[in-house]
């Protein structure tokens, strides 16, 4: 049997915004676009020799989830410089510029729970293609998602929680 997958382009116009949106929304502005680069990147090395064609968008998002999970063990192991500590204490301000925000909190919890929220309720996907991605079943993918909501509820500030 001859497959025929579609030219690399076409399959990354199609599924482009949404991975990025995905990456951005689990590992932040600026380490998401990190990650979408390097999702890019492996996918197009591994695409001419790609088995199947079955479902390349679940291809594509399981490798977005472990660039995430790629990123979150190099950050742990990298050591910070800071040339001289700062004398007041200094808070970054989150992406939307609101300490405490729904954001900050998604940011916080941990891989798995925080990239099986971000894929059910930002990208809208059923809970089988989050467990193909994740690596999970799809009962697992249900109680991460459980786990991850009950977490922000209980660490939103109560404007917030009106959100979740």
């Amino acid at each position: 049997m001859v497959r025929r997958l579609p030219p690399f382009q076409t399959l990354l116009d199609e599924h482009a915004a949404d991975l990025h949106r995905f990456l951005v929304a689990t590992a932040g502005p600026h380490d998401g676009a990190d990650a979408f680069q390097e999702t890019v990147i492996a996918a197009l090395r591994t695409y001419p020799d790609l088995r199947s064609d079955g479902n390349l968008r679940g291809w594509l998002f399981t490798i977005a989830h472990r660039k995430v999970i790629d990123q979150a063990r190099a950050r742990s192991r990298r050591a910070d410089p800071i040339a001289e500590p700062p004398e007041v204490a200094h808070v970054d301000p989150e992406p939307d510029g609101r300490a405490g925000s729904l954001w900050s909190a998604v940011a916080e919890l941990p891989t798995k729970q925080r990239s099986a929220v971000v894929q059910r309720y930002v990208l809208d996907r059923p809970y089988a293609e989050i467990a193909e991605v994740i690596g999970s079943s799809e009962a697992a993918v249900r109680q991460n998602v459980r786990a991850g909501l009950q977490s922000l509820r209980r660490n939103l500030p109560d404007h917030e929680r009106q959100e979740v």
